[in-house]
């Protein structure tokens, strides 16, 4: 019994081409899990991605639909495999029919795959399905904005100004030094020790450095999950206490959304995939924004592949730059913060620019924004 079960497990792993070698499922269990997970893996055996798009030939016993797949994936597998399997079907298999069907879609258990494919799909959903996608996003974005929240305000409020005394009397803005310098006097032999009649803390460097930031994203479909994290990202910013924040997409037009700044499910709905990119014209309309140049931050979200002109865009980052204004430029902004493909040449010439460019984490974007505001450089 051991013996099959552990070819059972072999089979389902390797897929219906290793039966000449392991032979057939030894139970009806294990054969309607094969056939579920051929459903969907047999793709990478053709480039005919949309091959089982509502019907399905080969092999199989039973011909499976989509909503008819999913009920079996989810009968058959724990819950955990069933959400890593609905993943690839989204994200790395592109099965968008998943996303047309109302029913299933209701089903469907929201992630950051399906969040990207209803963001790419969104406009040609039909009425009846949009407002089911809808929720789905706002589920999915609810859940990313409370990940990224605490510490994102936990980098920024939480950073300390040596130089202000604070009346928030907690621990992590005791100002030791302070503190026994101003109790010297109140040494006492008795005791061997200084007694402590006033403690002093470290002020909340929110309070004494207002600052703006202006984030600018590429809304190019490879640039898709760093602008879901910079949505969120605004957001989270403009409801901090002394930051005023900005939200601009662009591709060869300029879509200013601080308007929606917070509430990211709308933000993202009116993102617009595809077309082509001028970064250039993205930094100008940036720079447009600036009031205070010291107290402001400029982000720039793109993989800095220009379509309008190299020399106007280095222009146009130079330009921030002289003016008095951060620059950060972010290849990536998601969780992997992996490079992926971007221009080296041009992130190369941003920094001998004066910018700061990198591939970051929300948390590591937060961190250089709390440096900054804490009077670091970042």
């Amino acid at each position: 019994m051991e013996d099959r079960q552990k070819l059972n497990r072999w089979r389902l792993a390797l897929g219906r081409y290793s039966e000449s070698s392991l032979g057939s499922f030894t139970d009806r269990e294990s054969m309607s899990m094969g056939e579920a997970l051929d459903f969907l893996y047999n793709r990478e055996y053709t480039d005919e991605r949309d091959i089982y798009e509502g019907r399905q030939g080969g092999r199989q016993d039973s011909i499976l639909s989509l909503p008819k797949w999913l009920d079996t994936v989810h009968e058959l597998f724990p819950n955990s495999v069933a959400e890593k399997i609905e993943a690839h079907a989204l994200d790395r298999y592109e099965l968008t029919g998943l996303l047309t069907d109302a029913r299933v879609l209701e089903k469907l258990e929201p992630n950051m795959a399906l969040l990207k494919q209803v963001l790419a799909l969104k406009g040609s959903m039909s009425p009846d399905v949009l407002p089911i996608a809808r929720k789905a996003v706002e589920r999915v974005v609810s859940d990313l904005k409370k990940k990224m929240e605490q510490n994102v305000r936990n980098a920024i409020v939480g950073k300390r100004d040596p130089l202000r005394a604070s009346p928030l009397k907690i621990a992590k803005n005791f100002d030791f030094k302070k503190t026994v310098k101003k109790n010297l006097k109140n040494y006492s032999e008795s005791h061997n020790g200084i007694i402590i009649q006033k403690a002093y803390f470290y002020a909340n460097v929110k309070s004494f450095n207002p600052y703006h930031i202006i984030i600018l994203v590429d809304e190019s479909g490879s640039m898709l999950s760093s602008a879901i994290h910079s949505a969120v990202m605004a957001s989270i910013f403009s409801s901090l206490p002394s930051i005023s924040a900005k939200l601009v997409i662009f591709d060869t037009s300029i879509v200013d959304l601080s308007g929606y700044i917070d509430d990211p499910v709308e933000a993202l709905m009116r993102v617009t995939l595809g077309g082509g990119t001028d970064i250039g014209l993205a930094l100008a309309y940036g720079e447009s924004l600036i009031e205070y140049p010291q107290k402001t931050i400029v982000i720039l979200v793109s993989d800095l592949y220009e379509g309008s002109g190299y020399q106007r865009m280095y222009a146009a980052a130079k330009s921030i730059i002289d003016c008095g204004a951060r620059l950060f430029a972010l290849t990536s902004l998601d969780y992997e913060a992996s490079q992926g493909s971007y221009d080296k040449a041009a992130a190369k010439r941003f920094a001998g620019l004066g910018a700061k460019v990198a591939a970051l984490t929300p948390d590591h974007l937060a961190e250089w924004v709390g440096s900054v505001l804490s009077g670091g450089r970042a």
